[in-house]
């Protein structure tokens, strides 16, 4: 029984039944790779020790706490600002219930049955469970509407916070292999199938995210009703009555991705959050029901937005008002909001196009959002964050709302809990398979256990990734076995800055890729961008792979006019900035002649330890020649570490000889 609940931590299996359809690649399960990574796993860690303490703290000392209370007493006020602040105890149990799969802490688990205890007593006998309204049905929030559901695919967050509870409830059952919190999610899931459906309420969720926890419940019960309704949530966008001809995306649906039907979406569109979890359902439905048409149009949004609106960093969602994708090449840096929800989201998303299709090209997408716009959001000292994940600060500030420091906590908190529910499952994106083909996705060092035609495989990777290229692969089976390996070459090594012409390196010759077996040569085929070994494997195989680590200057498509003339730095995965604090106080008068050249330099004293980039460039200041001065830059995801200042990601390319 054990092996079964760990085993079904991995989104995608855990049923006691047999499906019929699924994912055609399996994600090993993150309970199945330990990991000793220098880079992953203090963030992990900080994650476990700081953040979710932090955060379950304040749930508690900003009233989150004491709205389920208050819901139980069927008394009082609700005590905070938004609906959906529900979801950030959900989250956070989450986060904890994966923490405590890899890492034990009999503490925590009382805590969080406590929690449960609470959330149980808010329930509606008839399982309804929405603070909001519990609380005072005479009085409910504003965004709820005066009767349950009547605001759903709008403001009211209903279904959006039974789908974090889902998420949180099948994450706490398959970690503990406790009923208290399943039994909660599943009496309020029985609802939504009594409510809606086919002869019943008809409603398109206005945040999704009650899709994806549906198909959780789903496989852990077997329950085909949830997943039918996961599909019907999901079939009836595009049917509600908006204003066609406006170009106001409240108006006209596309804010919530309901202004046409899914299988007729060809762009990514709307609230950034909202559509990655929307891509997401879609892929978990499609994946267990075989819908092709589902498939084809995830396919045509995602060329397109990997085409045409996502930063160079790996940011998604540029414009503020409506936290939302602009137009196509609507990527400007001076206002990009870039919400870390959606960065997690983004990862989600790439993840199941991996399952369905295989290719390498959507973990490279993956690898460039985890390394860059996603860490970035919360701060080295695990307890503060970033709402919105900048490109530019001039001055001290940013052009409109959005932060130019980190902050300890939001009014509207999705992010850090968000963050604390992503982090301890991090290990579960390494490694998937397929029959005999395992592939190795993400380059974190730690040690993985998979069962390979009944026999037990283990792969142990050591590295010093993203700071060096240099990867070792020990692969020890229990006895000779046959497989093959399937390991990433990442688009960053074969000269591709992004698997679209959206950017791209200035100099577009690939690096030499050094594969080895047992210290010698060997030869592969490359296959969806994995270079891929088929043999007998036996104790003691080694697979030595170096992807050498250049600086290379990345340049934008020309369609994108704030990054024109401009140049950004990256190293392996690593996007990097100028911050004030490294360069003489302010970053907005440097530019970089066409010709200089970066080396790096590792700092293992400097922002927990990372390698900066060096170069000589120019300075100039107004009324002034342009003077020769040295650069520094760091990994972007670890600015604004050391206090408020100016920031940039571009850089203007000037001639060397500029004055």
């Amino acid at each position: 029984m054990k092996k079964r609940l760990l085993i079904a931590l991995s989104f995608y299996c855990g049923v006691a039944y047999a499906q019929t359809k699924d994912y055609p690649i399996k994600p090993v399960s993150f309970t199945n790779v330990k990991l000793n990574d220098k880079f992953w796993t203090s963030r992990i860690e900080t994650n476990r020790t700081v953040t979710i303490p932090a955060s379950f703290a304040r749930c508690e000392n900003t009233g989150r706490v004491k709205n389920f209370e208050m819901a139980a007493a069927r008394s009082g006020k609700f005590c905070t600002k938004f609906p959906f602040d529900d979801t950030d105890i959900y989250k956070t149990i989450e986060g904890a219930s994966y923490s405590m799969a890899v890492h034990p802490d009999a503490k925590l688990d009382a805590y969080v049955d406590s929690l449960i205890t609470i959330v149980g007593k808010a329930q509606e006998p008839d399982g309804y469970l929405y603070t909001a309204r519990t609380i005072d049905p005479l009085h409910p929030h504003a965004w709820s509407g005066p009767e349950r559901w009547v605001k759903e695919n709008e403001l009211s967050h209903e279904l959006y916070n039974s789908g974090h509870m889902f998420e949180a409830a099948a994450a706490h059952y398959l970690a503990t292999n406790k009923r208290n919190f399943l039994d909660i999610a599943l009496r309020n899931a029985d609802l939504l199938v009594k409510t809606f459906g086919p002869g019943k309420r008809h409603v398109a969720p206005g945040h999704e995210i009650v899709e994806m926890g549906l198909v959780r419940l789903y496989r852990i019960t077997g329950k085909k009703e949830y997943l039918d309704l996961a599909k019907f949530f999901i079939d009836e966008r595009g049917h509600r009555t908006y204003d066609k001809t406006s170009t106001d995306e409240w108006k006209n649906g596309m804010y919530w991705q309901d202004n046409e039907p899914v299988i007729a979406q060809e762009d990514a569109e709307g609230h950034a959050v909202r559509a990655m979890y929307l891509y997401s359902g879609m892929a978990d439905v499609a994946a267990l029901t075989g819908d092709k048409e589902y498939i084809a149009a995830i396919d045509k949004i995602w060329n397109n937005m990997v085409g045409k609106k996502i930063y160079v960093q790996g940011g998604i969602g540029a414009v503020p008002g409506g936290e939302r994708f602009g137009a196509d090449y609507e990527l400007p840096n001076t206002t990009a909001y870039n919400e870390t929800c959606a960065a997690i989201g983004d990862v989600f998303w790439n993840q199941r196009m991996f399952l369905l299709h295989g290719e390498s090209k959507y973990i490279d997408v993956m690898e460039k959002v985890l390394y860059n716009g996603l860490i970035s959001g919360v701060g080295l000292d695990g307890k503060t964050f970033f709402y919105t994940n900048a490109m530019q600060v001039t001055n001290g500030v940013t052009h409109h709302e959005l932060e130019p420091e980190r902050s300890g906590w939001f009014e509207c908190s999705c992010c850090p809990t968000n963050m604390a529910r992503f982090l301890p499952s991090l290990s579960g994106y390494m490694y998937a398979q397929k029959d005999n083909n395992v592939f190795v996705n993400l380059f974190i060092a730690g040690t993985a256990n998979m069962e390979i035609g009944n026999k037990k495989v283990s792969i142990v990777q050591s590295n010093n990734y993203p700071w060096n290229g240099a990867l070792s692969f020990a692969v020890t089976p229990e006895t000779a076995t046959n497989f093959a390996m399937h390991i990433r070459i990442p688009g960053w090594a074969r000269a591709q800055a992004i698997p679209s012409d959206l950017y791209a390196f200035q100099n577009k010759s690939a690096a030499k890729i050094s594969l080895k077996l047992n210290g010698k040569a060997v030869a592969y085929e490359v296959e969806n961008g994995y270079a891929v070994i088929n043999r007998q494997w036996t104790k003691g195989d080694n697979i030595q792979l170096n992807l050498p680590m250049e600086v290379k200057k990345v340049i934008s498509n020309k369609a994108l006019v704030d990054d024109k003339g401009k140049t950004a730095l990256q190293r392996g995965p690593i996007m990097y900035c100028a911050e004030w604090k490294d360069n003489g106080g302010t970053v907005s008068n440097l530019a970089i002649p066409a010709n200089a050249t970066f080396k790096s330099v590792a700092e293992p004293n400097l922002l927990n330890g990372i390698t900066v980039l060096k170069g000589e460039i120019l300075s100039k200041t107004k009324g002034e020649a342009a003077k020769k001065v040295e650069l520094t830059a760091i990994p972007y995801y670890s600015w604004a570490n050391r206090g408020k200042g100016e920031m940039t990601v571009w850089f203007p390319e000037v001639n060397a000889a500029a004055k």
